[in-house]
């Protein structure tokens, strides 16, 4: 936890209510000046709505929250002023070029034309997205869209950006490079809070994260505490023929937890190659074995569950 001095965000007992729907029921969040913040979760697990709180666009029901040192509450239009958003889906402006998209918003915040005509260049870069600077904003891939849309969100040098599953959709090349920029802009400074689904992108780009399930924190961390806190440091991967396929039990004495799926076996071991030697010389033959690194997302099923949440 970041010393409370520090913190750009802090809620206490933060709670949101939709009528008899709880979304975000008491969560304690402290953000850090320039550290990346993750909130993950399933669908319904109350990310979006806390998000939506700290951007000052749904107020809280109960509890405090202060960003930049500021209540939402009684101090929305200051805040905005200050923070940028990227929304899960982007909201251009299609009728606009490129570089007007920038320029137009930029005077939103009551920047000077010379200003935002500037600062619009410098996003253009940022962004590599120059060369269509006047290009209309339809015809632009899904990257590239994603990527003006985060330009878009620095026009007024915000010092919190708030990213809403900022690279759903893309091609890995896209996400890649989105990761890039969203990594120049913590090494200049800027506080970031995320939401994603992918949890790669998680461990690529958050000092720290919570796991949030039915609007509650369940564990808080950086990806590396939580993978030593709640997994092994190996995986081992296993696929049966439905003939040779073992019952979990035997399984279970080689490491320290087994998971069956309908399609696999999952073992848990701090050495995968030494429980697939075990698991040779018990007799089984698996028709495939993978031995891999624990990942955040095994952290994440086991403290959120399998089952669809739609």
């Amino acid at each position: 936890m970041p010393n409370v001095s520090d913190a750009l965000v802090q809620a206490r007992g933060l709670r949101k209510r939709f009528g008899s729907f709880e979304a975000v029921r008491g969560i304690d969040v402290d953000v850090a000046r320039g550290e990346v913040f993750g909130f993950l979760g399933p669908n319904g697990a109350g990310k979006s709505s806390t998000m939506r709180m700290i951007a000052c666009v749904s107020p809280r029901t109960e509890g405090s929250l202060q960003v930049l040192g500021m209540d939402p509450g009684s101090d929305g239009p200051r805040i905005r002023a200050r923070i940028g958003v990227v929304p899960q889906l982007d909201n251009l402006d299609a009728e606009l070029s490129v570089r007007e998209n920038l320029e137009i918003y930029g005077r939103y915040f009551g920047l000077s034309r010379r200003h935002v005509r500037a600062k619009a260049a410098e996003l253009l870069e940022f962004a590599q997205l120059a060369e269509r600077a006047g290009d209309p904003v339809e015809p632009l891939s899904g990257g590239m869209k994603r990527r003006l849309t985060i330009a878009r969100s620095l026009v007024n040098d915000p010092e919190l950006l708030l990213l809403d599953e900022p690279t759903t959709g893309l091609d890995p090349q896209a996400r890649h490079l989105l990761w890039d920029r969203l990594y120049r802009l913590k090494r200049d400074g800027v506080t970031q809070i995320i939401t994603t689904h992918y949890m790669d992108e998680a461990e690529q780009l958050c000092d720290r994260l919570v796991v949030m399930d039915g609007g509650v924190i369940v564990a808080e961390g950086s990806p590396t505490e939580l993978i030593e806190r709640y997994s092994t440091r190996e995986v081992l991967e296993l696929r049966f023929t439905p003939e040779a396929r073992p019952e979990a039990g035997v399984l279970e004495p080689l490491v320290d937890r087994v998971e069956e799926l309908p399609d696999r076996f999952l073992l848990y071991t701090a050495d995968g190659e030494r429980a697939q030697a075990e698991l040779a010389r018990a007799g089984l033959t698996p028709l495939s074995a993978l031995v891999r690194r624990s990942s955040l997302e095994d952290v994440f099923l086991r403290l959120t569950g399998r089952t669809l949440v739609d």
